[in-house]
């Protein structure tokens, strides 16, 4: 029986999917374990009451397991692994937080105004770490030869990174961290391609966040 997923639609395209990077690490998930699914697009700007009834602070992504919907990409992420072990996506615990602190400095450089506050350097130094981390453990994922959770979790967000600081800072990650440009070419995986939102969406999604 195919699990059943909220995830957000596109903005401006209801029928299309949209840009949200934690929809996007539950799909890929999903995708690597080849778990059959059922995708409910979500009108965030305009949520449907049955969504709210299941999810009442209005967020995506939403799994339901054994009739029960979970929110939280973390949790959706774990019971995914629980219930089908098959191929295992665990990365060491080590390497968990490897990289979580890209995201972060992604959205505050580009939402940025000032090109003196720091914020750019601190996103290079986040991507400098990662850098380093992919070239002392061989690469050419976090763990090594093997795709696992924390891949699957970081790509979506230096995907967004990729997009929305091309198209709103003419900004991209230096060719100095080649093991970086290394990893990105997870956006090649046939999961990643059948998962992800196309980039009109995403630079539609982060638009208003970048000139409110």
């Amino acid at each position: 029986m195919a699990v059943e997923i909220c995830v957000k639609a596109a903005v401006g395209a209801p029928d299309i999917l949209g840009d949200c990077p934690f929809s996007h690490r539950a799909l890929l998930t999903l995708e690597e374990k080849k778990v059959p699914y059922k995708r409910h697009l979500i009108n965030i700007s305009d949520k449907p009451q049955w969504f709210l009834e299941i999810s009442p602070e209005g967020k995506v992504p939403v799994v339901k397991f054994d009739d029960k919907w979970v929110a939280d990409s973390d949790v959706i992420v774990r019971i995914i692994e629980e219930k089908y072990p098959e191929p295992s996506l665990t990365n060491p615990p080590e390497f968990a937080s490897v990289g979580s602190k890209i995201f972060p400095s992604f959205v505050n450089f580009l939402k940025s105004k000032d090109p003196n506050d720091g914020t750019e350097q601190a996103l290079l130094e986040e991507l400098k770490a990662l850098d380093e981390h992919l070239k002392t453990h061989g690469g050419p994922f976090i763990a090594g030869e093997k795709v696992t959770a924390v891949d699957l979790s970081l790509a979506p967000k230096l995907y967004h990174l990729q997009v929305a600081l091309e198209h709103f800072k003419q900004w991209t990650v230096p060719e100095s961290l080649a093991h970086v440009h290394g990893y990105m070419k997870l956006f090649a995986l046939e999961s990643f391609q059948k998962t992800k939102a196309e980039k009109q969406y995403v630079i539609a999604g982060w638009a208003p966040k970048v000139n409110p």
